[in-house]
């Protein structure tokens, strides 16, 4: 996957003008996004339609319920998945457009727990992770389906933990929801991204996972087959924007190279 180079926005926005009239400006774009971008992404799409493109309408969820929503016809302009292997799938069944594809943003893998208090806990292969549950739960996405659980299962079971956890974990349909069970203090313990647990009060990040305790942790986007709004690609070019980027960044997420 190659990042290429993003348009300046005020470059975007002049040709937006010129393509799209005032009947593309009218027509939201669809942007099926992962839920850990939830926040973040509202902000982009508010600051991007301010400056003159196209209303956003975003959609969260799970990458997988996403990526198999685009499958079944789902009407998505642009796809951002927070793994690589459900971008694959659409590429596979060709519902994504390939030279579109780029990588856009990384992130890691957090334990929090309930409360700004909670002591820490160090990462290690081993660490006594069931102990520290007591009587709760552990809240993770779906750790066969959603990527936050993919990566948060690789972790627990390359350190040795994941047989000791694996009948206590409270699994949910996407990220924010896990993160939501932990900052309700419904689970003592979750295991999320650190963009999540930076946008939640009522949480402490209490340990980091090692980075090479679970595959890399990137989120490629890419326009859909069906796409066909005149402002699409400008969007996925703002997106890659410096000013964009920063944003992402005070968000928590780390820049794909």
């Amino acid at each position: 996957m190659n990042r290429s180079i993003p348009l300046l926005p005020t470059i975007a926005l002049t040709l937006i003008a010129l393509l799209g009239g005032r009947a593309a400006m009218a027509e939201p774009l669809q942007v099926f996004a992962a839920a850990s971008l939830g926040g973040v992404l509202e902000t982009i799409a508010a600051r991007w339609n301010e400056q003159g493109g196209a209303p956003v309408s975003l959609s969260h969820a799970g990458s997988s319920a996403l990526a198999r929503q685009i499958q079944q016809g789902a009407p998505a302009d642009l796809f951002i998945s927070a793994n690589t292997a459900w971008m694959d799938a659409l590429a596979a069944s060709g519902d994504i457009q390939p030279d579109s594809r780029r990588a856009l943003l990384a992130n890691t893998l957090v334990l929090v727990a309930h409360g700004r208090a909670a002591p820490p806990l160090t990462i290690t292969p081993g660490f006594d992770l069931a102990s520290r549950l007591g009587d709760g739960m552990l809240a993770m996405a779906m750790v066969d389906a959603v990527p936050a659980g993919i990566y948060g299962k690789q972790a627990l079971t390359r350190l040795g933990v994941w047989p000791s956890v694996r009948e206590r974990v409270a699994q949910t349909d996407n990220v924010r929801a896990a993160l939501a069970l932990v900052a309700r203090g419904e689970a003592p313990l979750g295991v999320v991204y650190a963009s999540d647990a930076l946008a939640e009060p009522q949480v402490a990040v209490i340990g980091r996972f090692p980075a090479d305790s679970h595959d890399p942790i990137l989120y490629p986007v890419a326009l859909t087959t069906r796409s066909d709004h005149p402002q699409a690609r400008a969007f996925l070019d703002y997106l890659g924007s410096e000013s964009t980027l920063d944003a992402f960044r005070r968000a928590g997420f780390e820049i794909a190279r």
